[in-house]
């Protein structure tokens, strides 16, 4: 899918645009007033996404579940990587040993239960099991351990 080109002149203007155009530009992309007390600097990056909105449709809904998940890690660390859970359909169970017991994990569109209880990911389960911080991810199986370049060479 390609960007258009006025799509792109447009998305390049807004840093340029006074609040009064960044205001009246809200009010025809969402069709209401813009909150009173919004910031410029604000202002633009909304804008910005709701015209690629526009351009190429919202967010999926999982999708934007996914960044949601990710955001408080992302606040307490910038270079996180790999932060977005893996995309395992609901009705899943994921079945794991772990010193010599059994640990079975639901999956379901809300989240994981383990145990009868509910976890928003599954890093916290294998942590519960463990004891120790593990990516759930690969605790589970569902991504592979990184291996080390250096020692491939």
């Amino acid at each position: 899918m390609e960007i258009m080109p006025n799509s792109v002149a447009r998305l390049a203007l807004l840093p340029k645009l006074g609040k009064t155009d960044l205001h009246n530009l809200w009010r025809e992309l969402f069709q209401e007033q813009p909150p009173e007390k919004l910031r410029r600097d604000l202002l633009i990056p909304i804008l910005g996404y709701r015209l690629q909105e526009l351009e190429f449709h919202p967010l999926r809904s999982d999708t934007r579940r996914k960044l949601l998940v990710s955001a408080p890690a992302l606040g307490k660390n910038n270079n996180a990587s790999g932060l977005v859970a893996p995309n395992i359909k609901a009705g899943t169970r994921l079945i794991r040993q772990w010193q010599g017991k059994t640990h079975v994990v639901h999956v379901d569109e809300r989240g994981y239960e383990y145990k009868g209880s509910r976890y928003d990911s599954l890093s916290e389960v294998a942590r519960l099991i463990t004891g120790t911080r593990w990516s759930g991810p690969l605790f589970f199986g569902l991504k592979q351990k990184p291996t080390n370049l250096k020692e491939a060479v």
